[in-house]
């Protein structure tokens, strides 16, 4: 059975709900079928873009810190080529030695012992340490004047483990007796420190594997 309604004769606000109805009708199939998938998906690229710029970011900084640290490292790298230049050839040792021993004597220095201890592999890993065992004998002003000349030598040569005797009255002179160790070094062949390195990281292995 057919309705007839005659739109005329309804009230206002029903014909203004009737008239607007279909907009709204379509304006809410809009939204949920359009503007709703478009703003999910806007709302992902946004993320995307965030954690894009994030990683860029991050990136930057890694690459700004990489050229810090080559320059560090080009420092460091000429700093150990200065002090290999200090290092003695293992041919110079034995001059060397004389030289620091002819230094004491020329500083008026008595020279009581002299024991050349055996090279060994410095804590480093990257020289072998030269020890010698010293007994002098002499002033005050003789020993400083011996340990100033050393500062002043081209090669390194390191001076510890000093002990000072009781100064002694000798001919008008106060006399005491010092013994120390005197060590030079010698660069690790890298062929030897590879060698090392390798043997070491294979030991820290196989420790950590026990464990």
């Amino acid at each position: 059975m057919a309705i007839n309604i005659n739109i005329k004769s309804l009230p206002l606000y029903a014909r203004i709900i009737i008239s607007v109805l279909p907009a709204v009708i379509l304006s809410i199939a809009i939204i949920i079928l359009f503007i709703l998938p478009k703003q999910k998906k806007i709302k992902e690229l946004d993320a995307k873009i965030d954690t894009q710029s994030n990683e860029i970011a991050a990136s930057q900084a890694k690459a700004a810190k990489l050229e810090i640290l080559k320059q560090e490292n080009e420092k460091l790298i000429k700093r150990i080529n200065e002090l290999k230049e200090q290092l003695p050839e293992e041919k110079e040792i034995s001059s060397l030695l004389k030289q620091v021993s002819d230094l004491g004597i020329a500083s008026g220095l008595t020279i009581k012992s002299w024991k050349t201890g055996q090279k060994a592999t410095h804590s480093s890993g990257i020289v072998y340490e030269i020890p010698v065992s010293v007994d002098v004998e002499g002033t005050y002003h003789n020993l400083g004047y011996f340990l100033s000349s050393l500062t002043k030598l081209n090669r390194i040569v390191n001076i510890s483990d000093m002990k000072l005797g009781s100064p002694k009255l000798v001919k008008a002179e106060n006399l005491l007796t010092a013994s120390f160790k005197a060590s030079t070094f010698l660069a690790v062949p890298e062929a030897e420190a590879a060698a090392a390195a390798e043997a070491a990281s294979a030991g820290d292995k196989k420790s950590g594997k026990k464990k």
